[in-house]
């Protein structure tokens, strides 16, 4: 952490010219934070170094370390924390350094900004001020939510700790030797800051009239919508608004509120059901679950249409549009130019269920152990790549079987075959071509926050609330959202959804039902790493074995073979990661996790 004070005086650098020495740079070179005083992208550049630490990935890598996906790469770090090599040392999942680096450069901007002149006209100056400050608060409100995602557990003195909550910055004169604080005053501060920031940060970036001007800007004579555009509108554009800060608000209450924090903490069931619903509410409830769509992912013509700055309905949350084919040549089959990375689990495809909604081994599901793919969850065949699907800009059957004529099949070239008997379809786009004498790249971007994500947090919440149809005074219940949830994917809509309808008066048959529709929805989206861990799942689940499927052809017969891919060895105390190991050598005051 002294390093990152020491490397602000570097945000902003002046040519040097060819004959100073680089190793002792001339003075007026090295910028100072009274820099940002009198030069606004200075100090923006400040805040910058926030955004660019933001911890959301685009790739599915902690689903490696779950029941829902191996690895053909045998060298990834997930392969190692999976199987019983996770230590204090090597933790893949650590955000220790990152999202602390992020918190110092907020809390410098904090600390400064005040003084910064942003414009000439006070009154926009003061407006910029609460735009920035908006911006600042929610970005440590994320930045906190995932060090405690990743860092927060109980010690071995019975103590649920979070991280030490910084709201001031460091530098070289500070005592970096502080205790961590505990999870609750974790989650007070991120829930203080969030609504610090909602408060300063309008809903949604774009343009508004002049009569929808808030009032305490009015007050200050802004009267022209222009002024307020230009300060909130378009430039807000990539950036956080009100109402991605209300989701981190959400999300940080169900961690909270769930099974493997909750003694420690004063967040109920009903808190996290009312966080998400504010969400919810703004887009109709369950019925903008319905109008969103949940097509984001395939969708190929609403990413190529995407204005600069906007959504799709589903999205709360998005990185900017990007062009590359950099998932695909990681996670098409060898046939198709791609290395073949990612493998779904059959236990994740065992999740899904029939097209009528009842799981595979439900007496009335009609699953058919011969035919396996048939009748089967949409969703399946829009997520994962079957034995027999297509693939590739020129859709091209791939075949996993042991019969393939080429290194699709499983486990026919190590590093690049399949060793599930499945490859990753969501996150890609077909139309891309690694091959390289095309190397046809096309638009991507990472959905950060979606809606479904925050209406299966209020599945969870309410469910646990009030049971399955209580609604707590919302005007939709879990039940209700499950609902939705299934009917959008065209699942039981020829049956009235009868499984649905006979487990929804039972509690704990529809948290069942709602984590697994939560498995299913957020596959390959880096959730289920984190939710098996929050819910506290047995220790047997936690070591569920990926397996896959061998299958065989005999005189044009398809057989279907169980395999065992990969065994997980979780430990007790794994539930919560550690504090990384260098840290707690140095700094006495820093209490490791249990177990770590």
């Amino acid at each position: 952490m002294k390093n990152i004070f020491k490397l602000l005086i570097l945000v902003v650098l002046l040519p040097v010219a060819a004959c100073d020495d680089l190793l002792e740079p001339a003075i007026e070179n090295n910028r100072g934070l009274e820099a940002m005083y009198e030069e606004p992208s200075y100090a923006q550049g400040i805040l910058a170094n926030a955004y660019i630490l933001l911890p959301y990935s685009g790739t599915p890598n902690s689903d490696l370390a779950t029941d829902d996906a191996v690895s053909n790469d045998n060298s990834n770090s997930y392969l190692a924390m999976a199987t019983g090599s996770w230590t204090s040392e090597t933790n893949p999942v650590s955000q220790w350094q990152g999202r602390r680096n992020a918190i110092q450069y907020i809390n410098l901007f904090l600390e400064n900004v005040d003084q910064v002149v942003l414009s000439k006209d006070e009154v926009i100056s003061s407006m910029y001020n609460d735009k920035l400050k908006g911006e600042a608060y929610g970005l440590r409100a994320i930045q906190l939510y995932y060090l405690l995602l990743a860092h927060g557990g109980w010690t071995s003195g019975g103590e649920l700790l979070g991280v030490p909550n910084l709201t001031a910055s460091e530098n070289t004169s500070s005592d970096f030797n502080v205790p961590r604080n505990t999870f609750q005053e974790c989650i007070d501060q991120i829930m203080s800051d969030a609504d610090e920031a909602i408060d300063l940060l309008p809903l949604d970036f774009g343009d508004i009239s002049s009569s929808e001007i808030p009032a305490k800007y009015v007050s200050l004579g802004v009267t022209n919508s222009s002024d307020y555009n230009r300060v909130f509108g378009n430039l807000m554009r990539g950036r956080l608004t009100g109402r991605i800060v209300e989701a981190v608000r959400a999300q940080a209450a169900l961690l909270a509120a769930s099974p493997a924090y909750s003694a420690g903490t004063t967040v109920s069931w009903e808190d996290a059901a009312n966080y998400a619903a504010t969400v919810l509410d703004r887009i109709g409830g369950v019925s903008g679950l319905a109008a969103n769509g949940n097509t984001w992912y395939v969708n190929t013509s609403e990413i190529a249409s995407l204005a600069a700055g906007a959504n799709p309905a589903e999205i709360i949350w998005r990185s900017d549009v990007s062009q590359s084919n950099t998932l695909e040549a990681d996670n098409f089959p060898p046939s198709q130019y791609g290395d073949g990375r990612v493998n779904p689990t059959q236990n994740l495809v065992d999740a899904f269920p029939m097209l009528n909604g009842y799981p595979i081994d439900d007496a009335n599901s009609g699953y058919d152990e011969n035919n396996p793919y048939a009748n089967r969850d949409p969703r399946l065949s829009d997520y994962i790549v079957v034995n027999g699907s297509t693939q590739g800009p020129n859709s091209d059957v791939i075949t996993t079987g042991t019969y393939g004529t080429n290194n699709d099949a499983i486990n026919r070239e190590s590093g690049y075959s399949t060793r599930t008997g499945y490859y990753l379809r969501k996150l890609l786009r077909y139309d891309c071509n690694p091959n390289p004498n095309y190397d046809t790249q096309q638009k991507h971007y990472t959905a950060r926050i979606r809606y479904t994500e925050i209406f299966l947090n209020y599945a969870e919440a309410a469910n646990e609330a009030w049971g399955p149809t209580g609604n707590g005074g919302h005007a939709y219940s879990a039940y209700d959202v499950i609902k939705a949830i299934r009917e959008r994917a065209g699942v039981g809509t020829a049956n009235n959804d009868a499984y649905l309808e006979s487990v929804k008066g039972d509690k704990e048959q529809m948290r069942a039902l709602i984590r697994n529709e939560r498995r299913l929805e957020l596959c390959f989206e880096n959730k289920r790493f984190w939710d098996l861990r929050r819910w506290k799942v047995t220790l047997g689940d936690l070591n569920e074995t990926a397996a896959g499927v061998q299958i065989d052809q005999t005189n044009g017969t398809l057989s279907y073979t169980p395999v065992n891919v990969e065994l997980r060895t979780y430990k007790d105390y794994m539930y919560y990661g550690p504090i990384p190991y260098g840290e707690v050598q140095k700094w006495s005051n820093l209490q490791q996790n249990a177990g770590w």
